[in-house]
């Protein structure tokens, strides 16, 4: 049964922020998939991706988001978990997956320190370039899209809350 809330969307798009918040308002638990692989392996999300490269780091995001095992949780992703099929099969297959989607300009804006999040990039590409990459995959796997942009945390967990409402119904009667 789909009992969590999935969120995807470009690093920077507030995942972990309004999650805690949406979780709070639901009464449901909160897992930050990004904590979770740095539990499970021991090291920054920067450090595998620094000692594994992009790929590795991918594999390794795949293979521990395929395992998480929740209930009755809003799950905030790390933003290349759409790189990873199988990932994204569980997570469809115990959760509704909401895109929390924002404009290039915003998401630009609020990042400063790529490297410093742990966001996986390959060499040479940029913020843009990944921004057009990972774009039509969110949309792609998405059960519901969800417009960030202008909307402070507060605006978009009321707004969220009324867009999975009927998710959330429907869950609840199977």
């Amino acid at each position: 049964m789909k009992s969590n809330i999935v969120l995807i969307g470009m690093p920077g798009a507030g995942k972990s922020s309004i999650g805690v918040v949406l979780a709070k308002v639901l009464g449901y638990g909160f897992v930050d998939s990004d904590l979770v692989i740095q539990n499970v392996e021991k090291r920054l999300l920067k450090e595998i991706i620094e000692q594994e490269g992009h790929d590795g780091f991918i594999r390794v995001e795949n293979r521990i988001n395929s395992g998480i095992d929740a209930d009755r949780s809003v799950i905030a992703t790390g933003g290349s978990v759409i790189y990873g099929g199988e990932a994204m099969r569980h997570l469809a297959s115990i959760g509704t997956v909401v895109y929390l989607s924002a404009s290039y300009e915003t998401i630009n804006s609020r990042l400063s320190n790529l490297e410093g999040r742990g966001v996986a990039m390959r060499d040479g590409q940029t913020l843009l370039d990944l921004y057009n990459e990972r774009a039509p995959l969110y949309e792609r796997y998405a059960d519901i899209t969800v417009k960030l942009d202008g909307l402070t945390i507060e605006e978009a967990v009321r707004g969220l809350k009324q867009r999975i409402a009927p998710f959330l119904r429907q869950n609840v009667t199977k």
